[in-house]
């Protein structure tokens, strides 16, 4: 049950109200959670309310919120001070800029004076939680959780736990995560950069490269993910979308593309050929999700949910 690692009347302590923690109030306080903001920059905690109103109104707008707005909007709460703002609080999500210092500050002064049963995470996007945590007393009840941006539109979290944090903890807020819908997945061994932004950078960098050596414009380059690459991953992951293209599944594919696609790595410096082992993994973890013979149904279900996604960018002119 989700339910049981929450407590009954959860109350959220969002630190730094910037874009991110703006967008995190959108999330818990749309799941029906109470909801407080502190920012140290003075009025910033009121300006991110008045932003996160104008972001539920766009959700509302395109049917994706149902529940008054107002009432909504009720539950986030500006706090004046870091102790008003922790005073009860269940979990706490620090969102302060990506600076190492500045987060061991104000996660040391949230560690001193939140609830001895709070859990504290950060919403860091390449810091790991042994470097943020370490040295704190009160380590075990810390951990990352990373959302994509903005978090109240892309519905997914990295649950990053370290070494020394509790197993209750990481259940706690996997379980906060799945309750308001922000789609936790799990991450191991504190990888820097975790994984969303691993495969983020991956596109990054190649695409960089490309425009360096004069191969494609960066015009042509967003033209080619918006159009091509992100349309059809849009409804389905690369795994699943390799697995439906090719015959054989992703055994297939990884037998004739994957030489290639090593020879392409090693241009740019890599050594990580698809070994037997992988793609053994992937394809038991597909199988186990879609058998072989269902895989055409599979695929004309995307096809026709792309379909759907081509309709609504071109009825948005996009």
């Amino acid at each position: 049950m989700i339910t049981e690692h929450l407590s009954e009347t959860p109350v959220i302590a969002i630190i730094g109200a910037g874009t991110i923690g703006m967008a995190w109030s959108v999330v818990f306080a749309s799941a029906g959670l109470e909801t407080r903001l502190f920012d140290a920059g003075p009025g910033q905690a009121e300006k991110a309310k008045e932003t996160a109103a104008r972001r539920l109104a766009d959700l509302a707008n395109h049917g994706l919120i149902e529940e008054d707005l107002a009432a909504i909007l009720a539950r986030i709460h500006p706090a004046e001070t870091l102790d008003e703002a922790l005073s009860g609080a269940s979990h706490v999500q620090e969102n302060v800029p990506e600076d190492l210092s500045l987060k061991h500050k104000v996660l040391a002064d949230v560690l001193a004076t939140a609830p001895r049963d709070c859990v504290i995470a950060s919403s860091t996007s390449f810091i790991e939680p042994t470097r943020l945590f370490s040295e704190m007393p009160g380590r075990e009840r810390c951990l990352v959780i990373h959302p994509g941006n903005p978090p109240f539109l892309i519905r997914v979290t990295e649950i990053v736990p370290a070494p020394f944090t509790a197993p209750e903890t990481t259940s706690r807020a996997e379980a906060l995560m799945a309750h308001v819908d922000m789609g936790p997945v799990r991450v191991n061994h504190e990888p820097e950069g975790f994984a969303f932004n691993r495969l983020q950078g991956a596109l990054l960098r190649e695409a960089y490269c490309l425009v360096r050596d004069g191969i494609v414009t960066p015009d042509e380059i967003d033209r080619m993910v918006r159009d091509g690459l992100g349309l059809r991953l849009s409804v389905t992951g690369p795994f699943e979308n390799a697995d439906l293209n090719a015959p054989g599944g992703i055994e297939g594919h990884a037998e004739r593309m994957g030489p290639s696609y090593y020879r392409l790595g090693q241009e740019r410096g890599q050594d990580d050929p698809w070994t037997a082992d992988m793609v053994a993994t992937v394809s038991a973890a597909r199988r186990a999700k879609l058998p072989m013979d269902d895989r055409a149904e599979r695929a004309a279900w995307r096809d026709q949910a792309v379909m759907r996604v081509m309709k609504a960018r071109k009825d948005a002119g996009v």
